[in-house]
């Protein structure tokens, strides 16, 4: 256990969840919402440096992310697409390993269920000891464990 993973539940509200090289978890949810005088772009630069402020706290060495492939709204799927390409070009720029998971089998690896609602998610992470703000958060952790437990990091 040498390996800090990035766990992350992209969206306007982006659950997170890290596992520290000494096996410490830590998660919470970080927003990323459009501000009245800011461009459409700023959101993402924002989420950039984030992702800035979150490594230089700490090496990572792989990122997940939840790969989602269909979306309830045009606004979310955009978004969506815009975390996307700002985390993996970041990815890329500072060489660390990246992959997406489907949504269904981090629900169905935390529940059992591949259709898990919101609420069967939060029970999820706090079966496991966590206490989530929100079911991004929640998702985030279930990512993080699908990671340590069924990849080799």
């Amino acid at each position: 256990m040498n390996t800090t993973i990035l766990a992350l539940d992209l969206g306007t509200n982006t659950g997170w969840a890290v596992r520290l090289k000494d096996g410490q978890i830590i998660s919470d949810t970080e927003t990323f919402r459009p501000q009245r005088f800011e461009g459409g772009g700023m959101r993402y630069l924002r989420f950039k440096r984030w992702l800035t402020e979150i490594k230089q706290s700490g090496e990572i060495n792989a990122v997940y992310f939840e790969e989602v492939r269909r979306h309830v709204g045009v606004d979310a799927a955009h978004a969506y697409g815009g975390f996307l390409a700002t985390l993996t070009a970041w990815c890329e720029h500072h060489q660390i390993p990246y992959q997406g998971v489907p949504v269904g089998t981090i629900k169905k690896h935390a529940t059992g269920k591949g259709n898990a609602g919101k609420d069967e998610m939060i029970l999820a992470a706090q079966s496991r000891g966590h206490d989530p703000n929100d079911d991004n958060e929640a998702d985030a952790l279930a990512l993080l464990h699908w990671a340590i437990e069924t990849q080799e990091v």
